[in-house]
């Protein structure tokens, strides 16, 4: 195939990078800044480098136009609540003592004052902090963040396009701020919020912006009438502004829908567009609506969500279909690279022949630029690029990696029936109560204790061999002792070991099963200072040897309470993985699922009476139409029971969620057919238990009581009258208590104060029930 060249030669560009830097410089310096290690100053300068490094290095690559106020220090949404001058009554003292830290207040709140809650960025492990908005809410500009940056850009000799979160994507992101009435919208809020937009945008075009881009991903999701209204009414009064740059208005994720015709009537000067798998039918509706004629298109045609290397040709070939639909066409990755790592050459551990079936950061603006100019010029002048990329996919699709015939035996022989419990939930509980003895309102917690220093040293100290494997045994040994004994001394009532010996709970599960690849420095950002980096689920999945039974066993002879088995369900282990595109991903849950399963039967064979599977990415992978969750819930589940579906009645099931948005999958959560399910409450102040209550969910819950996103220590009382609220939803014979996910990220000393206020809070409140 070869391509004529285009009309106007094709810029290359993308809608945001990795903030982190290349060793995490920006956590390292906001965390010592927490710790009073790092001054305000010293902050802003790194995080000013930051920032020039990534410009100079995209336009080093030959991207054509970079991209500004896609930085944050914690969460763009949340910077976008500080531009509107949306801050919550809570925290306006604090913001206008000292800025930084009333910022970092709202996302991390005080001992004395809550943050915003957090949830899930649409279907990505990223988190960003919602906004509380009521019909009180008064915006008021404050664009000296994005004029900043855009300076900064502007003063290398960059072309910069400042990114903004769109207006009617951050009002349909919104919640209703505590005291707002019943039924309040925030969206009722546009024509108050759209002249502080013009008043930005004014901004940014009187310090040297041509172009702006709003970012309104929220319009991938199904769309109402009157919210389609709303987007048309935004963009008709934006459009019809004069002062203001020209305006690129920005989907991903998946396909616009119903929203692409009322965008390209818009009097906006572009749009950038998804066009990778997930949102292929944009193609279409961009043609059916006759293109974008006068206008840019900005076309997403590498995946930026995902890590393998681009089929160069098949993208080119997109690109050719587009030409002839806009008045210009430039070529970019489908969404913001922030969900990828930085640069595949830091890694040493991976087979260069398999390194070059990935792309990371680095990578994915290379093959953007080669996109672009094989656009601008023909398939000629990127021949030998072409070339390379057809080797790199063929070496992946004929590896033995990606296709073990065991494997895929016998995942096609799975029935219905490996995937169903022995008995109905109604017959087992009665012996999983008989079993394990526990009081009403038992206490537990989620999983992981504090990660300390020590540990994290002596994980680093094995790998670079100045302990051998016994000594760092004995040191995750000495952990366990400490955790049991604390949880014992606690009163807590369900044990478990802690996992002092996991680096992540993805990542600890990968590394032990093969057709997983892990990755030295591959760091994506989740939320505020946190980073994973996720495995690379690259070829076809089973479980060598058992991978939790030892340390489980051995935190289990250390008291005669029960200690769970904890284990990383099959759905969140494709989440938190890159996982691979060659193949339907229920075919790659199943073979996950049946991995775990075999843990399971050990786990239950070494005399584990409690196993939990968590499944946090449940709701975070739901497909953002509705249309498409049938089938994606149907393997989902299906995956969940397989991997649990083989064990005694006796052996209590739990699984564990957080951090999403619950209400649109309960049955879903039902479906699961878990025993007991623990779930993020806190922050949400137990609307989950509600909607299990509305749903009529007839099993165990543990709605958390403690926010372990946030230092705060809750007292006693706080944690009490959350049980009590919870106790108006779900019964106290099915009510569990327990924080809203694993204590990894804290600290010790919060951790323990706040455990043993969880432990007096059900104590208190167990008291006060009717004596049965």
């Amino acid at each position: 195939m070869t391509t004529k060249p285009a009309v106007a030669a094709a810029r290359a560009t993308v809608y945001g990078y990795p903030r982190q830097g290349q060793h995490r410089e920006l956590k390292k310096a906001i965390e010592g800044y927490w710790k009073g290690r790092v001054t305000a100053d010293a902050l802003r300068a790194t995080a000013a480098e930051l920032r020039a490094a990534n410009w100079r290095q995209l336009a080093d690559t030959g991207i054509d136009e970079v991209p500004t106020g896609d930085f944050s220090y914690y969460d763009h949404v949340l910077d976008t609540t500080v531009m509107v001058g949306a801050i919550p009554p809570r925290h306006r003292e604090a913001v206008a003592a000292d800025p930084l830290d009333g910022y970092f207040a709202m996302a991390r709140g005080t001992q004395d004052v809550a943050p915003l809650e957090m949830t899930k960025w649409f279907d990505t492990n990223y988190h960003y902090l919602v906004p509380e908005l009521g019909p009180d809410t008064v915006f008021t500009a404050h664009s000296a963040q994005q004029v900043g940056e855009l300076r900064e850009a502007l003063a290398l000799g960059l072309t910069a396009r400042p990114v903004l979160v769109g207006p009617v994507t951050y009002l349909l992101l919104a919640k209703p701020a505590p005291g707002a009435p019943a039924g309040f919208d925030p969206l009722t809020l546009l024509d108050r919020l759209l002249p502080v937009y013009a008043e930005v945008l004014a901004d940014l075009r009187a310090s040297g912006a041509a172009w702006v881009q709003l970012d309104e991903p929220a319009l991938i999701q199904d769309r109402t009438p009157a919210e389609l209204n709303v987007l048309a009414r935004a963009y008709r009064d934006l459009g019809a502004l004069t002062d203001r740059p020209r305006l690129l208005v920005a989907s991903y994720f998946d396909r616009l829908g119903d929203a692409l015709p009322v965008l390209a009537k818009a009097p906006v000067d572009g749009l950038a567009l998804d066009f990778t798998e997930a949102a292929a039918a944009n193609l279409d509706a961009l043609a059916a609506v006759g293109g974008l004629p006068g206008k840019r298109l900005v076309a997403g045609v590498v995946n930026g969500r995902n890590i393998w290397a681009a089929d160069l040709e098949k993208s080119l070939a997109a690109l050719g279909t587009l030409l002839g639909l806009a008045d210009r066409v430039d070529v970019s990755a489908s969404c913001s690279l922030l969900h990828v790592p930085l640069d595949t050459s830091a890694e040493r551990d991976i087979e260069p022949r398999i390194l070059r079936w990935l792309a990371f950061a680095r990578q994915k603006t290379a093959e953007i630029v080669t996109l672009a100019k094989g656009l601008a010029h023909g398939t000629g002048a990127i021949a030998a690029e072409l070339a390379a990329n057809r080797a790199d996919l063929a070496s992946r699709a004929r590896s033995p990696l990606t296709h073990d015939p065991a494997v895929r035996a016998r995942t096609a022989a799975v029935t219905e029936t490996d995937a169903r419990r022995s008995q109905p939930y109604a017959e087992r509980t009665t012996a999983q109560h008989a079993r394990l003895g526990l009081p009403l309102l038992p206490t537990t917690t989620t999983g992981s204790f504090p990660q300390t220093g020590e540990l994290r040293a002596a994980r680093a100290d094995l790998r670079a061999g100045r302990i051998d494997t016994d000594g760092y045994e004995e040191r995750i040994k000495t952990e366990i002792r400490e955790v049991i004994a604390f949880q014992e001394k606690t009163g807590l009532d369900v044990l478990v070991h802690g996992e002092p010996e996991r680096n992540d709970m993805v990542q600890y599960f990968a590394e032990q099963l093969s057709g997983y690849l892990a990755t030295q420095h591959g760091w994506v950002k989740s939320y505020g200072t946190r980073y994973v980096r996720p495995p690379i689920l690259a070829g076809d999945i089973f479980r060598p040897e058992p991978m939790t039974v030892r340390w489980t066993t051995y935190a289990q002879s250390l008291t005669d309470r029960p200690v769970k088995g904890m284990l990383t369900g099959p759905v969140t282990m494709l989440a938190w993985s890159f996982v691979r595109d060659d193949q339907p991903l229920a075919d790659t849950a199943r073979q996950v699922a049946l991995a775990l399963r075999d843990e399971v039967h050990d786990l239950e064979t070494a005399g584990t009476r409690v196993i939990q599977v968590d499944e946090p990415a449940l709701r975070e992978t739901l497909p953002l139409r509705a249309a498409d969750r049938p089938a994606y819930l149907g393997w989902a589940t299906e995956a969940f029971r397989l991997t649990t579906g083989g064990v005694r009645p006796d052996t209590q099931i739990h699984t564990h969620m957080c951090y999403a948005e619950f209400g649109d999958i309960v049955q879903a959560i039902d479906d699961l057919d878990a025993d007991v399910i623990s779930l993020e409450a806190a922050r949400s102040h137990m609307q989950v238990a509600r909607e299990l209550a509305a749903h009529g969910y007839p099993r165990e819950a543990g709605p958390g009581v403690y926010d372990i996103h946030s230092p705060r220590v809750p007292s006693e009382q706080e944690a009490a009258e959350l049980l009590r609220t919870g106790l108006k939803a779900i019964p106290a014979e099915r009510l569990w208590v327990n924080p809203d996910c694993g204590l990894k990220t804290r600290g010790w000393d919060e951790t323990r104060a706040s455990l043993e206020n969880l432990v007096a809070a059900a104590r208190t409140v167990r008291g006060e029930l009717p004596a049965s």
